[in-house]
């Protein structure tokens, strides 16, 4: 949701923002929190509702990703910050990422810092975002960290797109298949179930089993479609909230073959955040809350919460890792020795750059064994679905023989 807020800073300022929040308690704990005081804060109403609902309220990774490239070339060529909101407000295209940007733009011009400009945009960003924005601020070299930021996007996003495209073919594969033998058993074998009518003998038991699960689907599909429709709008309600998105989760953690993609990608994008933290000069422990935060398995999110706590007590970094059991035993002794050396955030690349490589070669062997099995259990299916329907006809003319 969004809400118009008038605040009160700590220097005396009443000033009027937008910002997103999933409720007005949660905003408010969070302004708060940061010292300022709520006046009033109300939800948008009327015709910015309904003008949410006439467009694409939505900012794309490519939108989000070549927004930021024009950003620090602008920064590069020397052109102030709020000169270059400006610019990049006006050129816009998406309506929707306009508005925002004219939120942030109206907040920095009141001296409200970039990062604390993206981060009152809510969830519409990501905290890694702001926190790789706010190390910039602090070390004056907001270009190359934003540059870093950028590398780290385009890496993780390249991971994502393999994932993606190389289980598209099995994926569909599968669907058709499903759909081949959906088609045999609604309307195919029903039309041989009338023929079989007109024999006195009796027909053998998996064609009667075939025939009896065919004609039930016939005669209940739309019941079925229903049932399935519900329990798909059910499960999707379930998994947005935490216990059900927690249990989705780890359920994907336990797919055969693919399970471990999965764990792959989310430890992927924990040590590429917090290398890409790190080098930009963002503290040991504000850097691994940021980092957590990002990775998107609950599953794997709740063992790397603990870590945070462990290093702020002084714990070192490699042992909390360890202790989650997430990590192999290769990455846990590369962060060892980036910490005894000094070299942190380049050994951090590396292990990212060793879940990439893992990442890859499990794909491929997903896909190998994917496609034969799938191909082989269809051919096992459609085969005993025909069989069982032409088994009484042999019966039939060995009888009349």
């Amino acid at each position: 949701m969004e809400f118009v807020v008038r605040l009160g800073t700590p220097e005396g300022a009443v000033v009027e923002q937008r910002h997103r929040a999933t409720s007005a308690e949660a905003l408010r704990r969070e302004l708060e929190a940061k010292g300022l005081h709520v006046f009033a804060l109300n939800p948008t109403r009327g015709r910015v509702q309904l003008a949410s609902l006439l467009r694409r309220d939505r900012i794309s990774t490519l939108e989000f990703l070549v927004f930021n490239q024009q950003l620090a070339t602008l920064l590069n060529a020397g052109i102030p910050v709020l000169q270059s909101l400006e610019l990049m407000q006006t050129a816009q295209t998406n309506p929707y990422f306009r508005d925002v940007l004219a939120r942030v733009l109206g907040d920095v011009r009141s001296g409200v810092a970039l990062s604390e400009a993206f981060r009152a945009q809510g969830e519409l960003f990501p905290r890694l975002y702001s926190a790789t924005l706010m190390a910039g601020e602090r070390s004056g070299e907001l270009v190359s960290v934003l540059r870093r930021y950028i590398t780290y996007q385009q890496m993780i996003e390249a991971v994502g797109r393999r994932v993606k495209s190389a289980l598209t073919y099995p994926v569909v594969l599968v669907l058709l298949a499903f759909g081949l033998v959906v088609l045999l058993m609604t309307y195919v074998i029903p039309r041989f179930a009338t023929f079989f009518l007109g024999f006195a003998a009796e027909l053998p038991l998996p064609t009667q089993i075939v025939i009896g699960v065919a004609t039930f689907l016939q005669n209940n599909i739309v019941y079925i479609l229903a049932g399935l429709a519900a329990l798909v709008w059910y499960l999707r309600r379930q998994v947005r909230t935490d216990a059900g998105r927690l249990v989705y989760d780890r359920m994907k953690l336990k797919i055969p073959f693919v399970g471990r993609i999965f764990h792959l990608f989310g430890l992927s994008q924990f040590v590429r955040s917090l290398g890409t933290l790190l080098s930009g000069g963002t503290p040991m422990v504000t850097a691994l809350e940021v980092a957590t935060s990002t990775v998107t398995n609950r599953a794997i999110y709740l063992p790397l919460s603990k870590v945070t706590p462990k290093v702020r007590e002084g714990q070192s970094l490699w042992s909390s890792l360890e202790a989650t059991k997430l990590f192999p035993d290769l990455s846990v002794a590369m962060v060892q020795v980036g910490e005894a050396t000094g070299a942190l955030e380049e050994m951090l690349s590396n292990v990212g750059q060793f879940y990439d490589e893992s990442i890859e070669v499990r794909l491929s062997q997903v896909v190998s064994l994917i496609e034969p099995a799938v191909l082989v259990l269809m051919g096992v299916v459609v085969s005993a679905l025909i069989l069982s329907v032409y088994l009484p006809m042999f019966t039939l003319l060995s009888h009349a023989r």
